[in-house]
């Protein structure tokens, strides 16, 4: 693995480790309430709370398999967390907002080039 897609892989990884960070742990605080455009008032119903919290362990466990898989140099798992993210971001970006295909999809779209071009 070429050391752009090893450090494109990362920051998708990092980058989902923070958003497990916000669903899971500061899932009341303005940043959250910032990223993703929400009151934070709707943060702090027990429905939301539980819906943000389960979808924070998803994030973590991609993040983890995407560091199991750099680590280890496994191409094919980092190729297929990677693609995870861009289809979790294309259905985000048509469903939620347009913008999370750049913010979230934009770093796994360069990694997936990244891998395609310097195998």
């Amino acid at each position: 693995m070429s050391i752009i897609t090893t450090i494109l892989a990362s920051l998708v990884a990092l980058e989902h480790l923070y958003i497990m960070y916000l669903e899971t742990i500061a899932t009341h605080s303005d940043a959250t309430s910032r990223v993703f455009a929400m009151d934070k008032e709707e943060l702090t119903r027990k429905s939301v709370t539980t819906l943000f919290r389960n979808q924070g362990v998803y994030n973590g466990l991609l993040a983890i398999f995407l560091f199991y898989g750099i680590f280890t140099g496994n191409l094919e798992i980092v190729s297929i967390f990677v693609l995870f993210v861009i289809g979790a971001a294309s259905y985000g970006a048509m469903t939620s907002s347009p913008k999370i295909l750049l913010t979230q999809g934009g770093p796994a779209i360069a990694t997936l080039l990244s891998i395609l071009l310097f195998k």
